[in-house]
């Protein structure tokens, strides 16, 4: 039975789950924000790691920013408006702490 609050690397739904239930209490959590505004950064780093592989934040942040303008599940949102987001979600994925607060 995978650990739930483990990322499974070959699930989103299971990730999205995750997030959908514990986003309010991240830090960076804006009360009066739904979780459609932070699922694109969630989902942005599941992509990413998939993609790049599971490399260390400070590693992997600037090919995170400059790749965000051509994500296509991006929506409106800026990197600015995501960033904590997606660093929280990438912490998760390659196991680092995190309080959800960029560094």
């Amino acid at each position: 039975m995978p650990d739930r609050n483990r990322p499974s690397s070959n699930n989103w739904s299971t990730d999205e789950s995750y997030w959908r239930e514990n986003f309010r209490s991240r830090p960076y959590a804006d009360q009066s924000r739904t979780f459609e505004d932070y699922r694109p950064g969630y989902k942005y780093s599941y992509d990413s790691a998939n993609r790049i592989g599971r490399r260390d934040w400070d590693e992997a942040e600037p090919d995170l920013r400059r790749g965000w303008d051509q994500y296509e599940g991006r929506g409106e949102s800026t990197w600015e408006q995501v960033k904590d987001s997606v660093k929280d979600a990438w912490d998760r994925i390659t196991g680092s702490e995190s309080r959800g607060d960029r560094r």
